[in-house]
């Protein structure tokens, strides 16, 4: 079982991470670590090189745990959830594990668009986590 978790270094994808774990554990699967930067080749270069420490940092605590992790940091420009849906896809993902941000009473009727865009297009089944 292959999962794909997206991860920004927040709490919400941490906890997300922690369930992943907990499912890759369960089903002897692997954990696909993905963090998607919309800006594409406009990004700072400080924001790309902490995304990219933090996702390194994260592959050597779950690889110390005996978990096979791999991970993936996404400037392709699009869109966060337009993006985890295509690596989904490209990577034939069984799982996305996503978490949620806690919004106002209002926000709590609809996901926030890119939780949703994922839900909706997802070629797996979603989780969600908040």
């Amino acid at each position: 079982m292959k999962i794909l978790v997206a991860y920004d270094g927040s709490k919400v994808t941490k906890d997300a991470l922690q369930l992943a774990i907990k499912h890759a554990g369960a089903f002897n699967g692997s954990i696909l670590l993905v963090h998607s930067m919309v800006g594409g080749p406009e990004i700072p270069r400080k924001e790309f090189e902490a995304a990219e420490k933090e996702l390194q940092q994260q592959e050597i605590i779950l690889k110390g745990e005996g978990l096979s992790c791999e991970t993936l940091l996404s400037v392709r420009g699009l869109e966060a959830g337009e993006d985890m849906v295509r690596i989904a896809t490209e990577k034939i993902v069984d799982e996305i594990i996503i978490g949620l941000q806690r919004k106002s009473k209002v926000g709590k009727l609809l996901f926030g668009s890119t939780a949703q865009y994922i839900i909706m297009n997802a070629p797996c089944p979603v989780v969600t986590i908040r």
